[in-house]
């Protein structure tokens, strides 16, 4: 007892000595500092300031910079433990002698007299509180901190490093992780238990000892009340509030697309995001739900752009982030896969902007042969003449890659180019099965490309932060709305409201990837489902599977689209007889090879399934001189016919027709009629 009163006497006189020896202002000068600059928390935000997440500092402590603070709890923090924080200079000389008193009389430190600028001290040291000289340390380092910051700066250093337990530092990190909440507004009794943890924050850590939180919250409270900063009958009632029993989880909103700008960009400390925090959170909570009864292995990806500013609002990599087998941890809106379909809207927009056709031309859906290359409808069905309108709300196939070849493939992935899309080529050289899926885009690529088409054909780059880049001119903003126009009257999926949701779907081939895309007057939404493995999902379509969430998306992200723009004065809205002779029919470029003279079976195409068409069978001939007569498995069905267009009444089932005309020349095709 009696070495304990001289040693803390003898430190102080020591101190003293040591002042006045040196005079006070050179003692104090002649400090050696700790360092100021404090390590905190890489934060990303949304654009309203919203926390989505934060990382730890590199020992794994959570320190998040304050940010604004309740004023009660500032009060109460003063009332509590440094009631002349505001006067003293870094010492508090009556709480030191109190101090000295106190030991001398008790034989042991009752209470240290530490003022809250000594505690900034001793944090920013990580000094030990009780020895003798860490708390002489303290005191002089206190006095040098208060000749070189303000007390404002002061208590931000003490809002970032007090201990609450665990790995918890600083006012913020444990309102969120104990209270789920900023700090900017608190209840009397929250203010209260995060000024009383600091003191002890081992033993008074809520979520292992609640009742010596809670004791130590009464205190707190009770101080608060002497020293007027709150009412008593306010003190009663936050006395009753319950003591939060648990921490909780650190906001992970948004979690790859916060890893992936904090890997870009590791030193800057705050990330402001375009993202809608709220808007972000329906969604995620969507894509849990599409794939909640859906095996383990079925993933989702989502993306929501505002086209009119490139301003990314939502980016959902996955269903949840976390290792499972559908491999969450994985960002698939940045992922590459085959767009399947998602490409023919570009492939008619250029087409369009060249001349080469109009949303009424008729195109030629039948059997082609590309130098070899023999692709297939979907279905497998063919249809003979259709209007390119009708051709890409259905998705053929033959009419897109007919275009593309027309286009040249070079030319489709010079546009995907010029749209932002970084296009990965299977191959070395392009071909015409670029048109229909083969090569590798990602949904962040898709969603770029249709803001460009919503946009009235204008690329403007869209990000996550800062400012987008100027816009560039993909295609002209007559064949943009063509486009958009096309895509509009496309049929709602069952269940869905019937609206002017310009949108289109994909499936990749072997059924490894579902693709809804769509746009409105204002937002552009991209979904993605398939696995992340890349395996087939066995009947998985674009139609079925993905656009069904696309209208789901837009219903979580407002009540009713905005509605399209209005055609260009400079929109040719007619009909098919009345364009100009050349847009009235594509011709391919297959058609300079074709016989010429002798008689060709126009429709149906060899090879081809057709349905019949008002109990019949709708069959053209090109060429050879009329009249013509058909045959039917040899059997004459149609004789002199002087047009070369008739309706036969054929049974259903496989046939082969042939077509004579007047000079004895023939054509013939082997078809199903169903």
């Amino acid at each position: 007892m009696i070495r304990a009163r001289w040693l803390f006497a003898a430190a102080a006189g020591l101190f003293l000595a040591a002042a006045a020896r040196d005079g006070v202002e050179g003692f104090i000068a002649a400090t050696a500092m700790p360092p100021l600059a404090l390590q905190t928390s890489v934060e990303v935000e949304a654009r309203d300031g919203t926390l989505l997440r934060a990382y730890t500092v590199a020992d794994g402590r959570w320190r998040l910079e304050p940010g604004p603070v309740d004023p009660l709890f500032l009060k109460m923090l003063v009332a509590y433990e440094d009631g002349r924080f505001y006067d003293h200079g870094g010492i508090d000389p009556l709480a030191l002698t109190r101090a000295v008193l106190q030991a001398l009389r008790y034989g042991q430190v009752v209470s240290g007299g530490s003022t809250l600028t000594m505690q900034v001290a001793r944090l920013l040291e990580e000094s030990g509180t009780g020895r003798v000289a860490g708390k002489l340390r303290q005191m002089r380092v206190a006095l040098a901190l208060e000749r070189r910051l303000s007390k404002e700066e002061i208590l931000s250093l003490y809002l970032r490093l007090a201990p609450y337990g665990g790995n918890l530092e600083g006012i913020r990190a444990a309102s969120i992780s104990y209270l789920g909440k900023e700090p900017a507004r608190l209840t009397a009794a929250e203010a209260a238990l995060l000024v009383a943890i600091p003191q002890s924050p081992e033993g008074r850590r809520p979520d292992r000892h609640p009742e010596r939180a809670e004791a130590a919250r009464a205190r707190v409270l009770a101080r608060a009340v002497r020293a007027e900063v709150i009412e008593s009958d306010r003190a009663e009632a936050a006395l009753r509030e319950p003591v939060p029993r648990a921490r909780k989880p650190f906001p992970a909103v948004a979690p790859h697309l916060a890893d992936r700008v904090a890997k870009a960009d590791p030193l800057r400390q705050t990330h402001r995001l375009t993202l809608d925090a709220a808007l972000q959170k329906r969604l995620e909570a969507l894509a849990a739900e599409t794939v909640e009864a859906r095996g383990e292995r079925l993933q989702v990806a989502m993306l929501v752009a505002d086209h009119r500013s490139g301003e990314i609002l939502a980016s959902v990599g996955s269903a949840a982030y976390r290792a499972d087998r559908r491999q969450g941890f994985l960002d698939m809106t940045v992922a590459l896969r085959s767009p399947g379909s998602l490409l023919k809207p570009l492939i008619y927009g250029l087409a369009f902007d060249e001349g080469l056709a109009h949303p009424e031309t008729l195109l030629d859906d039948r059997p082609m042969d590309f130098a070899g290359y023999r692709p297939q409808n979907f279905d497998r069905i063919f249809r003979g003449e259709i209007r390119a309108r009708e051709a890409l709300q259905m998705s053929l196939n033959l009419p897109a890659v007919a275009l593309t070849d027309a286009l040249g493939p070079a030319r489709l992935l010079s546009a995907l180019e010029q749209a932002g899309v970084k296009p990965v080529l299977p191959g070395g050289q392009p071909g015409l099965a670029v048109a229909l899926g083969g090569v590798g885009v990602t949904l962040s690529d898709m969603v770029q490309l249709y803001a460009a088409l919503a946009r009235g054909g204008v690329v403007l780059p869209l990000h996550v932060e800062g400012e987008g880049a100027p816009g560039r001119r993909l295609m002209s903003e007559v064949s943009a709305w063509q486009v958009a126009d096309i895509l509009s009257g496309m049929a709602p999926p069952p269940g869905a409201p019937a609206n002017r949701l310009a949108y289109k779907t994909g499936t990749s081939y072997g059924h490894r990837d579902a693709w809804a895309v769509g746009f409105d007057g204002q937002h552009v939404v991209g979904i993605w489902l398939g696995r992340a493995d890349g395996t087939p999902v066995p009947g998985v379509f674009g139609a079925d599977l993905a656009a069904p969430v696309l209208f789901r998306t837009f219903a979580r992200l407002k009540p009713a689209l905005d509605p399209l723009p209005p055609p260009p004065r400079a929109a040719l809205t007619v009909s098919n007889a009345e364009l100009p002779q050349p847009l009235r029919r594509f011709r391919s470029r297959l058609a300079a090879f074709q016989t010429v003279g002798g008689p060709q079976v126009a429709f149906p195409p060899d090879g081809a399934e057709v349905e019949r068409l008002r109990g019949g069978l709708k069959v053209k001939v090109e060429g050879g001189t009329a009249p013509f007569t058909w045959l039917a498995n040899g059997a004459p069905v149609a004789v002199s016919l002087g047009g070369r267009e008739t309706l036969l009444d054929l049974p259903a089932g496989f046939l082969t027709l042939s077509v004579i005309d007047a000079d004895g020349r023939s054509a013939r095709t082997a078809v199903r009629l169903r």
